[in-house]
């Protein structure tokens, strides 16, 4: 981590890859799950919506639908075949990325603020590495390997706390993994889905990251063990 931490050291590129999130304000998960649900807006925008109505669902709904996040959901069923491939590469071409973001019409393909979007996604990934765009990418057995390492912690405990603390580093776990559900480097506040989903409200249109790849020089490749490789 530490080699990584050097290889980001500028001011380009701020380094923030661990993707926690800071909480300053204790809301009801419950309360956050009923209003992404109703909206379809990402989980910080929901929990800011939360606070800032002062735990109120109704009030907290009007505010994403006064912001334009709550109508982004509605458009993630859109059809985007248009979009942008971009590239990123970083410390005289040790770290590269190259990823495509789609969305609806080639007028917003071209837009700069889609553009400088796309830029900080190329950016983020080269800082964060994530795995995968989503959780529905990430292999089942590897899942299942996960879940059963986290159930062997906490052998002993009772069945219904062993579910919530499986569950909770699952979630952790795609936390880390998942592009999406990664903290934004530039504001760690925000999740990547926060971020494009709050683009699509600004562009009015579906936005999909659709597939990306990341290359470090000397990385070993699938399947090629370190020893390998060197």
């Amino acid at each position: 981590m530490a080699s990584l931490r050097r290889l980001f050291d500028d001011s380009t590129l701020p380094w923030n890859a661990q993707p926690f999130m800071k909480t300053t304000t204790e809301i009801d998960p419950q309360l956050v799950k009923q209003l992404r649900e109703k909206t379809s807006a990402g989980f910080m925008d929901c929990k800011r919506a939360l606070a800032e109505s002062g735990g109120d669902l109704e009030k907290a709904e009007a505010i994403l639908r006064t912001k334009g996040i709550a109508t982004a959901g509605k458009k993630a069923s859109r059809v985007t075949k248009e979009g942008i491939v971009a590239s990123y590469i970083h410390l005289q071409g040790k770290v590269g990325v190259l990823v495509e973001v789609n969305c609806e019409t080639d007028f917003v393909a071209r837009n700069e603020s889609f553009r400088e979007f796309v830029k900080d996604i190329t950016l983020h990934i080269a800082a964060a590495h994530p795995l995968y765009v989503s959780r529905a990418d990430v292999p089942g057995d590897l899942i299942e390997a996960e879940r059963e390492i986290y159930k062997a912690q906490v052998k002993g405990k009772p069945e219904n706390v062993v579910n919530k603390i499986v569950e909770g580093k699952l979630d952790k776990f795609f936390s880390t993994v998942c592009l999406l559900e990664q903290a934004f480097i530039k504001n760690p506040d925000q999740t990547i889905e926060d971020l494009v989903k709050s683009k699509i409200a600004e562009l009015g249109e579906n936005i999909v990251l659709r597939r990306f790849t990341r290359y470090l020089v000397g990385e070993p490749l699938p399947g090629e063990t370190t020893a390998a490789a060197a």
